[in-house]
């Protein structure tokens, strides 16, 4: 009779094959081991944390069978919903001895068709235990879905992040921490947009699918569209579009969605994560920097309740003083450089010497971007970089005393830029000129440069408003929970690769497959 706890040496596929012969007894005594309805009263936690006045009370529950425990005539169970654990206590006294297939309850001599993994549904009383435990005195129990693949035995504290990324479904149930990171994320989006909206911006769509992409310095990926027979890229930024939006007569407009880069992998970067946007009309950078100084702080006490993290070797505070940088100046006082008159010899002398590995025939910006780099992983923040150079910013106006610096900012915190923002650029045939450099670069080889768009020229010559723009990415969750950019994205995108124990299970399909690939290839 006792449920399988899976402590065993066999194989999975042994395993396996175990439990889908108790699937088909369950079948063959009348129950249906996937219904498709199911009975709950409350969360496991809010039967918990309300015992005071649900005991004895009559309810149903439901989860995942975590633990099993079996003392004579009486068994000890605890099962998980997305709440958390509650115990099941059964006696044999209370429980009928056969299954009974017209309720579809499980009978007493049937549990042993249970297995660990197996989801749910108990009817019971609400009680303690000797022990003091809150726990629901079972009278019936259904079975609402057969696990046929064990859980594993040793998930916690497993070194092997890759398999945590790719069986995220047993992270997410092995691991509530996990599962409470996840939830704090999705806190993390509901309260920008509860910040914005209570400053009286609002939130639109904008599209993902583009045919021309910018907004960003970014090699973009490319996909086709079959009915149109065209090329379209998926957008590196909705930047452009949401300009677009303060041309048509929005004056505070945000956007929350995916963006998709076709660059590197690595703890800080991946090539599709979220991000939010917002556009400002009648507002400068200066707004915007209090604006998003304001955002950082109010999501760190609404969500952490506080406002001191530490993360990347650094710690910051953000009711810190936010101290402002300027790019051009800190180049010349850390390395020596003067990033306008200097020499790109001089510039890669400088770089070979802190050791950046970088192409010598990479342009002027990126030789300028690596080395502000070197400065920058110094800084633990909170601070804001300022007056960006003309030629680096295509989208930035610049500045009305010094045309060669912008009106843009970065958020600096522990090394890192984790905001971008600026006053828009809105004159049209200063914007022409920009995108045509940028284009320039383009066709001499930098993948990264912004694309020539015609049609947002074409939409700043109708006239868009005085506008700053601000845009940052779930980075900053994960600067806030010291993870790595794979730990806090639920399912983060991997090199395609299957397990021993799953191609030995579908080992016939999957040659049936291989097989028909061939064919369909000659």
């Amino acid at each position: 009779m006792s449920v399988t706890t899976q402590k065993t040496k066999q194989d999975l596929s042994t395993l396996r094959n175990l439990r889908i012969e108790k699937l088909k007894k369950l079948r063959k005594i009348g129950i249906n081991p996937y219904p498709s309805t199911s009975n709950k009263t409350y969360t496991n936690l809010y039967i918990k944390d309300n015992f005071e006045q649900l005991e004895n009370k009559e309810v149903f529950v439901t989860g995942r069978i975590m633990s099993w425990r079996e003392h004579g005539k009486l068994i000890f169970a605890r099962i998980q919903d997305g709440s958390g654990e509650i115990q099941l206590f059964f006696r044999f006294d209370n429980l009928a001895e056969q299954t009974n297939s017209k309720t579809q309850e499980l009978g007493w001599n049937d549990f042993g068709l249970l297995d660990i993994g197996d989801v749910v549904e108990a009817k019971g009383t609400i009680v303690k235990t000797r022990t003091g435990e809150i726990s629901i005195l079972v009278k019936g129990l259904k079975i609402l879905t057969k696990s046929i693949r064990p859980l594993p035995d040793k998930w916690h504290g497993i070194k092997d992040k890759d398999l945590r990324f790719r069986r995220r479904y047993l992270d997410l149930t092995m691991n509530s921490d996990v599962r409470k990171m996840f939830e704090r994320k999705a806190q993390f989006w509901k309260i920008h947009r509860e910040f914005l909206e209570s400053k009286g911006f609002i939130g639109l769509d904008v599209p993902i699918l583009e045919h021309t992409t910018g907004g960003a310095d970014a090699k973009p990926f490319v996909t086709h569209h079959n009915f149109l027979d065209e090329k379209l890229y998926m957008r590196i930024s909705p930047e452009l579009h949401l300009k677009r939006l303060i041309g048509g007569g929005y004056e505070k407009v945000y956007a929350i969605g995916p963006n998709f880069r076709n660059e590197g992998l690595d703890d800080e970067h991946l090539q599709e994560y979220m991000a939010i946007e917002w556009y400002w009309a009648y507002a400068n950078y200066k707004d915007n920097m209090n604006l998003a100084r304001e955002l950082f702080t109010y999501i760190a006490k609404n969500l952490y309740g506080k406002t001191q993290f530490s993360t990347r070797g650094h710690t910051f505070d953000l009711e810190d003083d936010w101290k402002e940088i300027e790019y051009a100046k800190v180049i010349y006082d850390k390395l020596g450089i003067d990033i306008f008159k200097d020499s790109d010899e001089k510039m890669l002398k400088v770089l070979h010497t802190h050791k950046v590995d970088i192409p010598k025939d990479s342009n002027r910006l990126r030789l300028i971007d690596n080395l502000w780099k070197i400065i920058r992983k110094t800084i633990s923040g909170p601070a804001f970089l300022i007056n960006e150079p003309a030629f680096m910013s295509p989208l930035a106006k610049s500045k009305d005393d010094n045309p060669e610096v912008t009106e843009r900012y970065h958020i600096i915190i522990a090394g890192s830029e984790l905001a971008n923002g600026y006053s828009e650029l809105n004159d049209p045939l200063v914007q022409l000129d920009r995108m045509l450099e940028q284009q320039r670069l383009r066709e001499a080889g930098d993948e990264e440069a912004q694309m020539l768009d015609i049609d947002f020229v074409e939409m700043l010559e109708y006239g868009m408003p005085t506008v700053t723009g601000h845009g940052h990415s779930e980075r900053l969750f994960w600067y806030f929970e010291d993870v790595t950019a794979r730990e806090g994205t639920i399912f983060p995108l991997l090199k395609y690769k299957l397990s021993p124990s799953t191609k030995k299970i579908y080992s016939d399909i999957l040659t049936y497959i291989e097989r028909n690939k061939k064919k369909k290839s000659k």
